[in-house]
């Protein structure tokens, strides 16, 4: 850990260069293109190492082809099978209705092996095991009641826009920020909404995606500066420009309709059936080159921000 703490500027200034904001580029091949035995070495070599590789330093097309994903998927599958010691049970352990990386992939140490314990038990409650109610000791399912000490909820997120949705969020003319994102958001950068001037954003919807914490630290580095440059120019209000916030629409949603995530019913695409309307896909954030996104931002910046309308 010493080592790494060394190394944190180095790190940042690598991850700054990168398409997902973390330390890994992806490789530069296309997955079919590589004779098996070599593709199955290197996913060995990526399963074994701690941290994203096997997410974001994959083959170049394993999140945009269906049979490159395939093929991730299917070695994945084998990997879960190899871990888990009942077949039946690493059978439902194994995604069925989308791809290795189409969803949160759990990074994880360990969790696997614990379907192998003899104090843990799978229920299926989506197929075998419907949840009828909760009871005073646990939860009763269609087959019977499962006793527990503690239950913990995961009923997944309103993505993205639900926590803006419960403030009363009101813009130009009074009209609510609920309701003007109905369909879509629509930002600049995601960083400042359609019709609702100084409402700088540092993780809004269609702002970019990746490491979270590096993203952030890249917006809220660059709404200071404007800031700054608003306090020099003695401007008191900032907004989008409408061109601009259609154009960076059009490059969101097209970044976003190409990766196989999106053919996926999840709360990052706005799909939660836990919450009442959402049914319908949405691409919710800038799921494109984390780089170009920098790249974007830097010359928005060095042009004295003409992007934006200030007085």
């Amino acid at each position: 850990m010493e080592e790494i703490k060394s190394r944190y500027e180095e790190i940042y200034a690598h991850c700054a260069t990168t398409p997902g904001w973390f330390i890994h580029q992806p490789d530069p091949r296309k997955t079919l293109d590589v004779p098996p035995e070599e593709r199955e070495a290197f996913w060995e070599k990526l399963y074994g190492e701690p941290g994203f590789g096997i997410w974001m330093g994959n083959f170049r097309d394993i999140l945009t082809d269906e049979k490159a994903n395939a093929a991730i998927s299917a070695y994945i599958a084998k990997k879960i099978r190899q871990r888990v010691k009942d077949p039946k049970v690493a059978d439902k352990l194994i995604p069925k209705d989308h791809g290795f990386g189409t969803r949160r992939v759990p990074l994880e140490s360990g969790y696997f092996e614990t379907y192998n314990r003899d104090n843990v038990t799978l229920i299926d409650t989506l197929v075998d095991e419907p949840i009828e109610c909760i009871t005073p000791h646990g939860i009763k399912t269609r087959k019977g009641e499962h006793e527990f000490d503690i239950l913990i909820y995961a009923t997944g997120f309103d993505g993205v826009t639900g926590a803006y949705d419960r403030i009363d969020i009101r813009g130009e003319n009074g009209i609510r920020l609920k309701n003007a994102w109905a369909e879509t958001p629509r930002t600049y950068l995601g960083m400042l909404a359609e019709g609702f001037p100084n409402m700088l954003m540092v993780l809004g919807p269609h702002t970019a995606r990746g490491n979270i914490t590096q993203a952030i630290s890249h917006s809220v580095e660059f709404q200071a500066d404007m800031l700054r440059f608003m306090q020099q120019h003695n401007y008191t209000r900032v907004e989008t420009r409408p061109e601009k916030v259609d154009e960076w629409t059009r490059i969101v949603i097209k970044a976003g309709e190409a990766l196989l995530s999106f053919k996926v019913d999840s709360w990052q695409n706005g799909v939660n059936r836990n919450v009442e309307g959402r049914t319908v896909r949405r691409v919710l954030g800038y799921n494109g080159n984390g780089a170009h996104f920098r790249r974007t931002t830097d010359e928005v910046a060095e042009g004295g921000y003409q992007e934006f309308a200030f007085r």
